[in-house]
């Protein structure tokens, strides 16, 4: 059928296979923005969690400074 309708009616078959061709570029679009989207998201999550990992390791060392040595910013081992 498809042989039928190149052959007989080519400006159908030509508007048909834009329309097509027009639906797949929305949908790669569409799943673009959302990978794009989910990025974003899974970067700022990744930046949020190291920042709490890094406040709660800053309150534990806080807590656990007894003053007798300096503290860890300025304990640090050169090599």
């Amino acid at each position: 059928i498809i042989t039928y309708l190149v052959h007989f009616f080519p400006a159908v078959f030509a508007a048909e296979q834009r329309q097509v061709l027009a639906a797949d570029e929305r949908k790669r679009e569409f799943h673009e923005e959302k990978r794009n989207e989910f990025e974003s998201y899974a970067e700022e999550d990744h930046d949020e969690q190291n920042e709490r990992t890094r406040e709660s390791t800053e309150q534990w060392r806080e807590f656990h400074y007894d003053g007798m040595n300096p503290p860890h910013e300025y304990n640090r081992h050169t090599a």
